[in-house]
């Protein structure tokens, strides 16, 4: 009886020792296994084949944060355009001409860490802080009325959070989930959620938005499924819409023929 007391208590400190140590490294890592940063030279040179200005701007802790405005002549207004959490400018900018060719200028951040941008991500709060003083220097040379905010993936909550406060001309979401915790816990399970530094409540946020939302999800989307979409459109407003685009995945959206199609109507 007592060899077998020994035992479990044993395994049970093994195991109880294993599950701190994966609880630990999760907690400690969190930035790292989630936004999986391209960084770029700072002498970097972006080339695109189309009219763009690259701007650094100083975040509320002087952190420099690296963009790149596209622009169009006589603009309608301004796309402000949140990527997902892999690549960085180099790649995204590729997206530009969507919008550009609609007669908007976009303007892609580079979260902190990525491409050019200096620092890097250690919690939900910096990223917000980050959103809102970027956002607050681009558009003082547009319309606030004339502002699009668009994310793309885990640029989704980002985007829903800025559209909460700030009141843009439209909110535009390709590839939501309905929030990270909930989407965090099925990649990495058996982390309890007051651990967690990234909750991008979408759904809580998405409530708040009082502009005209649209929701753009593949039906074959691996990463992220259409579901997410599907129960965020239940808390939608009645005008708002919700599109599932066939066969397509979680990547390549932006050149997906109905998107385009569809978003031609929407930045009339």
């Amino acid at each position: 009886m007592q060899t077998i007391r020994f035992i479990f208590l044993s395994l049970f400190a093994l195991f109880g020792g294993i599950y701190l140590l994966y609880i630990g490294y999760v907690y400690c890592n969190q930035g790292e296994m989630i936004f999986m940063a391209n960084k770029l030279p700072v002498n970097y040179k972006f080339e695109f084949n189309q009219d763009f200005e690259e701007l650094n701007i100083s975040s509320f802790d002087n952190v420099k944060l690296n963009g790149l405005l596209f622009k169009t002549p006589n603009p309608k207004g301004l796309v402000f355009y949140l990527h997902g959490n892999a690549g960085s400018l180099d790649t995204w900018g590729s997206i530009a001409s969507n919008y550009t060719d609609l007669g908007y200028d976009i303007f892609i951040l580079d979260y902190r860490g990525f491409g050019k941008s200096e620092g890097e991500i250690e919690g939900q709060d910096q990223i917000y802080q980050d959103l809102k003083f970027v956002y607050s220097k681009l558009i003082t040379k547009y319309d606030r009325d004339k502002v699009i905010i668009i994310g793309y993936s885990i640029g989704t909550g980002l985007a829903t959070y800025l559209a909460s406060i700030e009141n843009p001309k439209k909110l535009v979401l390709q590839a939501p989930y309905f929030n990270f915790i909930e989407f965090s816990s099925r990649r990495v399970p058996f982390v309890p959620d007051f651990l967690k530094k990234f909750k991008f409540e979408t759904d809580e946020y998405i409530v708040k938005v009082k502009s005209p939302i649209y929701i753009f999800h593949g039906s074959k989307d691996q990463i992220i499924s259409y579901d997410n979409s599907i129960r965020l459109q239940k808390l939608l407003k009645p005008t708002d819409k919700v599109f599932i685009l066939n066969n397509q995945d979680h990547l390549g959206m932006n050149e997906n023929f109905n998107f385009k199609k569809e978003l031609k109507v929407i930045l009339e």
